[in-house]
Formats: C-alpha cells, sequence, structure tokens
C-alpha cells in the first residue's frame, strides 16, 4: 500500500515538473521580449504617427491654433517632398520622445521641445533621496497611527516626516541640506523598515500611496502650466539689453545731427533697382536681414532696403543705421505713423501692425502612419502691409522680407520671375488646403485645390496689386466679416487668404526653409544649403530660448564688436 501512495506521489509530481518549468521560462523570455523590441504591436504604430509641434504667435500675441477635420479621403490628402527635413524629424527626433513628452507636445507646444533641449542633469541625489523616503513615510502613516499598539513608533514616524519636510521646504539642492542632515536618512529608513513590518492593511497603503500619486501629478501640472506660462511671457517681452540698445541708441540720435537719406531719395525712388521691404520693431533683427541679403547679393549698390517701423523706434533705427553700412546698399527708415507718408486729408495716423502667426492643425493619412496629426504654421500679412501702394507710388515691384530671416543666397533671381498676372509670389503649404480650413471662413469662396501661402519672402507686384484693388478689397473682407462675426484674431488671416484667392505665384520651396524657430528636428545640411531660412516660432534667434543649433546662423551677420552692443550686454 505504501508503494503504491509514493508511486502515485511520484507520477503527481512528474505531472507538476513540466508547467512548472514552462511557466518560468515563459517569465524570464516575456520581458526580454520588450527589452529586445520583438515584439509587434501599438509601439510601433505609436512611434510613427506622433505629429510634428510647434508654436503659436509671431508677434506675442495671442496663441491661436486650428483643429482640423479629418474626413479627407487618403487620394485627397497632399503629398509634398520636404527631403531631409522630414526624414530627420520623422526619424530620430520621433524614437526619442515617450507619452508623457507627446501629451506634453499637445498641450504646450514647442515649450515641451525647448524644455527637454534644456533639461539639466538630476545631480541633488541626496534630496531626491529624502523626497522618496518622505513620499513611503506618507503613504504608511496613516496606517499606523490607527494601531494603538504602535503608538511610540507613529509618533517617532511622525517626527521624521516633519523634520523632512522642513528640510525640503528650505532647500532644493544638496548643497544647501543643513549639517548634520546624513543622519536623517538612516533613521527615516529605519522607521520605514519598522512600519512595513507591522500588521497594516495593504488596501490602506495602497489607497494612500494612489492618493498621494494624484497630489503629485497635480502639483506636477500646475508647475507645467506655469512654466508654459513664464515661456510664452519670456518670447512675448522684450529683452532687457534690447530695450538698453533702443534707449542708448535714441539718446545718441538726439546728440547728433545728420541728414544723408536727402542725398539718397533717387535711389529710393528708382523702379529699377531691387527694393526690399521690412516691417520691424527689432534693430537686431532688421539688422540681420538686411546684412546678410547685402553680404550675398552679387551687386549690392542695386540693393534699396525700406525699414517700415514705429514711432517708439524710429529714431533709434534711424541712428542705427546711420552708424552701420552695408557695403553700397542703401537704408530708407520709415515711421509708418506718420502722416506725411499718406494722404493729406488722413488725419489720424496708422499704428504699425506686425505679421501674425498662426498654427494650423489637421490631420492626414500617409503612408507613415493610419491617423497623423499634422502641424503647420501659417505666417500671414498685417494691416500694415496693404499700406505698400500707397507708401511706395514709385515703386512697380518689391521683395517684402520678414525681420526673422536669414538670407543665405543672392535674390537677385526674383526679379526675373514671371508672374503673369499674379500678384504675391510666395511659397505655398499645400499640405493645408484652403478648404480644410472652411470652418474658418465666412463666405464660401473655398476652392478644393487651393493651397495657403504663407509670408516670409514674397514677391509683390505693386503694379497689379493697384489694378485688382487688392488693398480695397482687404478692408472690405474685414469689415463684413466684423460685421458678421465680430472681430477676432482670425479675421485677418481669413480676409488675406480670400484676398488673394487665384492671385498668388507659388515660389520654389527651395527659396525658403521655414521652422527654425519651433522645430527642433530640421537637419543641419538642410539648414546650410536653404537659400533662405525662417525662424517662424516662439523660440526666436535673439531671445535665450533660440534654438542653439540654429541660432549660430543668425549671430554670424551681427557685429559683435559694436559698442553699444557691448555695453547693453546683448547676444552673449
Amino acid at each position: 500500500m505504501k508503494g503504491v501512495v509514493g508511486g502515485s506521489a511520484k507520477r503527481r509530481w512528474r505531472n507538476l515538473v513540466i508547467p512548472v518549468v514552462g511557466l518560468v521560462v515563459l517569465s524570464m523570455l516575456v520581458p526580454l521580449v520588450f527589452l529586445l523590441g520583438l515584439h509587434s504591436g501599438d509601439a510601433t504604430h505609436q512611434r510613427n504617427s506622433q505629429p510634428e509641434f510647434g508654436n503659436n504667435s509671431k508677434r506675442g500675441g495671442n496663441e491661436t491654433g486650428f483643429s482640423m477635420p479629418a474626413d479627407l479621403p487618403k487620394q485627397a490628402q497632399p503629398v509634398i517632398d520636404t527631403g531631409p527635413v522630414a526624414k530627420n524629424y520623422t526619424g530620430e527626433h520621433r524614437r526619442s520622445a515617450d507619452e508623457s513628452d507627446l501629451i506634453c507636445e499637445f498641450r504646450f507646444g514647442s515649450y515641451c521641445l525647448w524644455g527637454r533641449e534644456h533639461k539639466e542633469k538630476m545631480e541633488d541625489a541626496v534630496v531626491k533621496r529624502m523626497k522618496d523616503l518622505l513620499f513611503v513615510a506618507r503613504a504608511y502613516y496613516p496606517s499606523i497611527a490607527k494601531l494603538p499598539s504602535f503608538e511610540k513608533l507613529s509618533h517617532e514616524m511622525k517626527q521624521n516626516i516633519q523634520e523632512f519636510e522642513r528640510v525640503l521646504s528650505e532647500t532644493t539642492t544638496d548643497k544647501d541640506l543643513p549639517p548634520g542632515n546624513e543622519k536623517k536618512i538612516p533613521e527615516m529608513e529605519a522607521v520605514i523598515a519598522k512600519a512595513k513590518s507591522c500588521p497594516v492593511d495593504c488596501n490602506n497603503v495602497d489607497k494612500k500611496f494612489r492618493q498621494l500619486v494624484d497630489m503629485t501629478e497635480d502639483e506636477s501640472n500646475f508647475h507645467m502650466k506655469q512654466s508654459a506660462f513664464l515661456y510664452q511671457l519670456a518670447a512675448q517681452t522684450m529683452p532687457k539689453s534690447l530695450h538698453c540698445l533702443s534707449m542708448r541708441l535714441t539718446v545718441e540720435f538726439f546728440r547728433s545731427s545728420f541728414d544723408t537719406e536727402t542725398v539718397l531719395m533717387e535711389k529710393f525712388l528708382n523702379p529699377d533697382l531691387y527694393h526690399y521691404i521690412v516691417f520691424s520693431t527689432n534693430i537686431l533683427a532688421s539688422s540681420v536681414v538686411i546684412n546678410s541679403t547685402v553680404m550675398h547679393a552679387k551687386e549690392s549698390e542695386k540693393q534699396v532696403f525700406h525699414l517700415l517701423t514705429d514711432r517708439e523706434n524710429y529714431f533709434a533705427m534711424k541712428f542705427w543705421y546711420f552708424r552701420n553700412k552695408y557695403k553700397e546698399a542703401s537704408v530708407q527708415v520709415l515711421n509708418i505713423e506718420d502722416i506725411k507718408l499718406f494722404d493729406h486729408h488722413k488725419v489720424a495716423p496708422m499704428h504699425l501692425s506686425l505679421p501674425e502667426e498662426y498654427r494650423v492643425s489637421f490631420h492626414r493619412v500617409d503612408e507613415l502612419s493610419f491617423s497623423l496629426s499634422r502641424t503647420e504654421y501659417i505666417s500671414m500679412f498685417s494691416h500694415s502691409h496693404y499700406l505698400l501702394p500707397k507708401i511706395f507710388r514709385s515703386l512697380e515691384k518689391v521683395v517684402v522680407l520678414e525681420d526673422d530671416v536669414v538670407v543665405q543666397s543672392d535674390l537677385s533671381a526674383l526679379w526675373d520671375i514671371d508672374m503673369g498676372e499674379k500678384v504675391n509670389g510666395a511659397v505655398q503649404l499645400c499640405a493645408v488646403k484652403l478648404s480644410q480650413m472652411k470652418n474658418y471662413f465666412s463666405r464660401n469662396t473655398i476652392y478644393e485645390n487651393s493651397c495657403a501661402w504663407t509670408s516670409g519672402l514674397n514677391v509683390i507686384d505693386l503694379s497689379r496689386w493697384r489694378a485688382h484693388n487688392i488693398s480695397e478689397t482687404f478692408q472690405r473682407l474685414v469689415q463684413e466679416m466684423s460685421r458678421e462675426e465680430g472681430t477676432s484674431e482670425t479675421t485677418a488671416l481669413s480676409a488675406s487668404l480670400l484676398t488673394f484667392q487665384g492671385l498668388v505665384y507659388s515660389l520654389d520651396g527651395s527659396w525658403m526653409l521655414a521652422g527654425l524657430g519651433r522645430n527642433y528636428g530640421i537637419d543641419l545640411e538642410a539648414v546650410n544649403s536653404a537659400a533662405m531660412l525662417h525662424f517662424d516660432g516662439n523660440m526666436k534667434p535673439w531671445l535665450e530660448l533660440g534654438i542653439p543649433e540654429y541660432r549660430s546662423f543668425w549671430k554670424m551677420f551681427l557685429n559683435q564688436q559694436d559698442s553699444f552692443l557691448n555695453d547693453c550686454n546683448v547676444i552673449q
């Protein structure tokens, strides 16, 4: 009988060996599969479907985000070749972002890209260790406090928690920790070890842990929003160094006496020369635009720049361009608020308005993902641009440059482009169809195949502009839209796109590379080879939060030996 029982026990044991061994092998293989990336599923799709992100309003205005409908069929979606830029951004850069970065970018735009780039390495290990121990002690303390037999341990744990809270409220780095603090960590570890050995209800500890996690997440979100607000504030506020520069130049203007524009007036009015228009209130930005254009021009004597600014910056601009010469090019500084520029019957002066950037987000279907969210940035003419025919009555063709561009090649070929009957030569964004933006227009004159266009580089035929009454059409549309829907941030965008409907000549995309003020993923080879760089986005190169890799392309056109720049600590 004993032998029978022993034999049956052995057989049962042998029968259990196989499933037990199988479970052990599986428990070892499954983690290896995930670590080595051999599994297939949502991870690849998530990596490939990460959208592009960026930011916001160019001039420190309100951020405008458009959410586009996702009902376009695959064949209706445009295919654009962005070359090495898209390859780089959809490759290494996309794989480097995890789920938290994705959520952050959706909510806060390019701030998260900037924060990731400037993230500091965690070096304060002691403070971090103290925070972790405090977190665990807080989770166990409520359960220990309910046990009458552990009153002494409860009191000891409370004292340690209060001491840790006091220390961490006064310091954030290891070097600021008070003397004798090295003894507190072993004491807290010993208390936590005692608490873990007590017969506490695990469910209560788990609930407390979850409460603390929720509180920590709320606090983290609060600090993230606060940081995003401060980031936006930094992007929209003039740095103290630039304010110093403007004030110093203004003072020097009134100390000096000069008049060079009278001598150059003939060049300013000559329609046979190459005339560039720049709207700006930023001395450094406008200087880089002019200097980079002249440095790459084959015939600098033909270059004439008309810088339109406001009353506040007019005198500083005048003195700056009196002191600084750009080969044989001529620079005219105009105050757009001066009523002498317009008709004599005009009573109130015009106020300068600068181009605005609009963030347009939409969904598309392509070969990378089943549903890829894409973000583009459209920089659009302001109300001041529609005064050009009145200000420059003797000119027939001009090139309008924004003050956040850097020119890297000769632009004289722009005057040889035959635009036919078109008025505005611009780089078009065919990834964004006007039909995709129909929800933001107050009328139905939207064509399915029409692409949006962007400012930054615009070849303007002023003769045809006057013939088509472009300025009057724009003003009429603005008034009609304001009556129908009220004045909004998108009124100028809608009116501009409708005004130039069918009158835009598409410039080759190689003329301008955009995104250098918002996109960390642009390949440096593409930056080097571009004819013009557009720093659209909040991370302007004259700000400390400018993207370092691209900022050098802007700084090389500044005269950093200038005494005014040194005195005001500009561009350190």
